[in-house]
């Protein structure tokens, strides 16, 4: 099931176009995870509800995916149907450290 790919923030998302020179090799990964996401909005592994971060649920996130990127990155991402049309919401991309802090295993 295809999806429209949309971020969190403004800011995210220029973080995401900075990364394309600061930072090439994450640039790639981060841009074929959402070509994945894009194409398949259930490619990721759904992150059950009781462990959804406070953070997210603050933000209004009632589910969330996340989608392993190389060197243990993770993007993180919520699925929501906005007038019919499915949209991933890109929350953020973190290394595993911080996943693991903001999830708090």
């Amino acid at each position: 099931m295809r999806s429209e790919i949309k971020f969190l923030t403004d800011k995210l998302k220029k973080d995401f176009e900075k990364l394309e020179t600061e930072d090439p090799k994450m640039y790639k990964f981060v841009k074929r995870a959402l070509e994945d996401i894009e194409n398949n909005v259930f490619c990721g592994i759904q992150v059950p509800k009781n462990l959804i971060p406070d953070e997210y649920k603050k933000l209004g996130i009632r589910n969330l995916w996340k989608y392993n990127l190389p060197d243990a990155w993770r993007l993180t991402y919520s699925i929501e149907n906005i007038n019919l049309t499915i949209v991933s919401l890109v929350l953020e991309w973190l290394d595993h450290k911080n996943y693991e802090r903001r999830f708090k295993y």
